[in-house]
């Protein structure tokens, strides 16, 4: 299901399929990842996905220390 959205001046936008093109795309900002949030290097190959940070921090989180 897409959602299209009409702008101010009547245009309509379809915005899953702008995410879907630019997914790739760098992140503006400082912090070296893509659209998705997928770590990223200077060559702009995925380092760690989105999906593996996720799971790391809950890992981290859920550990309990004796």
């Amino acid at each position: 299901m897409s959602r299209v959205y009409t702008t101010a001046q009547g245009k309509q936008i379809d915005i899953e399929s702008l995410r879907v093109a630019n997914e790739e795309t760098i992140a503006v900002g400082n912090m070296k990842v893509n659209a998705r949030g997928d770590m990223i290097d200077d060559m702009n190959r995925v380092i760690s996905t989105k999906s593996e940070q996720v799971n790391k921090q809950y890992k981290k989180q859920t550990t309990t220390k004796k």
